[in-house]
């Protein structure tokens, strides 16, 4: 159902903004959860001030549900790797995102190896850690189509790894649902927005064609061990107030209004 969803932010939404200010835009907002951003407000190998975001997060009410790391597979280093999933600990967050590298649906076999075995090695760390693995859904990466999306989780078989997911832009409606529904069984959280163009940010009113099919079929990865997220991210001018209205219509999208 749709109300097992939260409706959360990403900060990287907000990258300009303080942590501090990205909090309050959410909790005015009356979003439930926060996807830190490792880029700005989070940044890897510094746990202390993670700790703090993490701790200042829980007061506010609001869930630290992931960690949006800027991880690649297959080039990221091990210490870069260690330093996001310590950071993620130190955060509070029980989930990371990472990135496969821009090497489009289809590279070559031997890329393609190196990219399953450097997220087996995350997935590996992650899970000593208690941690969940969210593979980014983005063109231009591995992780491109929902068919190379799917091999990819099904190559490494890991029981943390998981993936999320976003709208094309450009496709069809009914392209979307049908990329959404293959994938939808090995979801974790979701990234909402509505774009015509990278150039072109919408309101999210202006979605209704797409995302109130999509969240009436809500993520239904087996084994993910937590709650469920619809983060808002990137809105029309990068603008808190957008923010508080694309909140307010996601809220009554999920079935909780006002």
């Amino acid at each position: 159902m749709a109300e097992a969803l939260l409706a959360g932010l990403c900060s990287v939404t907000l990258r300009d903004h303080s942590a501090l200010d990205v909090l309050a835009i959410a909790a005015r907002a009356r979003l439930e959860a926060i996807e830190w951003g490792a880029d700005r407000h989070v940044p890897p190998d510094d746990v202390r001030r993670a700790a703090a975001i993490g701790r200042r997060t829980a007061d506010a009410g609001v869930a630290c549900s992931s960690y949006g790391s800027y991880l690649f597979a297959p080039t990221s280093s091990t210490h870069d790797i260690e330093a996001v999933l310590d950071t993620a600990v130190a955060l509070g967050a029980p989930n990371v995102r990472v990135w496969t590298d821009w090497v489009g649906p289809a590279p070559d076999a031997s890329v393609r190896e190196a990219i399953q075995a450097q997220v087996a090695f995350i997935a590996g760390l992650a899970a000593d850690r208690g941690l969940t693995v969210s593979l980014e859904f983005h063109p231009g990466t591995l992780t491109e189509t929902a068919a190379s999306t799917l091999a990819l989780l099904d190559a490494v078989d890991a029981a943390n790894l998981f993936t999320y997911w976003q709208p094309a832009i450009g496709p069809p409606v009914p392209e979307l649902v049908a990329s959404w529904r293959a994938v939808r069984h090995r979801t974790s959280h979701l990234h909402v927005f509505r774009w015509r163009t990278p150039d072109d940010r919408q309101p999210l009113e202006e979605g209704t064609d797409l995302w109130p099919t999509v969240l009436a079929e809500p993520p239904a990865a087996a084994g993910w061990p937590g709650a469920r997220v619809a983060f808002l991210e990137f809105v029309a001018g990068d603008d808190p107030a957008q923010v508080e209205a694309d909140a307010a219509v996601l809220r009554g999208w999920l079935g909780r209004p006002g």
